[in-house]
């Protein structure tokens, strides 16, 4: 099972940025402790800041990978753009937020892009990621 996890704005900031919201752990140390955690699992990581560039890696996913998991960080609040890949990709998408975005700042609250998901995962911290791969790899499981 080859799983991708995309990670959108500031999330490269993580272990510095609000370590109260997010944590000490920097970007690639969680990414390293998720592929530990399913070694079964073929796990690629992509990171960026630029909107553009995760849209071209949420096209170029299709029909490569068996399921995404993606934490577009701001993007998840303002990017039709990004709803608009996510929505036009065959491979099945679980979006995370480390935070619980329902309970934080109310321009927070709504994603323009779970609608298009197969489901959210919000307020685990880390743990949003781990409850991520695991919802992805139940759902090809039980649904494809």
């Amino acid at each position: 099972m080859k799983i991708l996890v995309v990670n959108g704005p500031n999330l490269n900031l993580l272990g510095k940025r609000e370590p109260k919201v997010y944590g000490a752990q920097t970007l690639d140390e969680l990414m390293a402790e998720l592929k530990a955690e399913f070694p079964e699992v073929e796990m690629t990581f992509y990171q960026s800041n630029v909107e553009g560039e995760l849209i071209n890696v949420l096209q170029s996913a299709d029909g490569n990978v068996d399921g995404i998991v993606l934490n577009a960080g701001g993007y998840t609040h303002t990017s039709v753009a990004i709803r608009d890949a996510v929505a036009g990709i065959e491979v099945p998408v679980v979006e995370v937020h480390m935070s619980n975005i329902a309970a934080r700042e109310e321009f927070r609250h709504n994603s323009l892009i779970a609608a298009v998901c197969v489901g959210s995962i919000a307020g685990f911290g880390k743990n949003s990621y781990k409850l991520g791969v695991e919802a992805v790899r139940t759902y090809l499981k039980e649904v494809c």
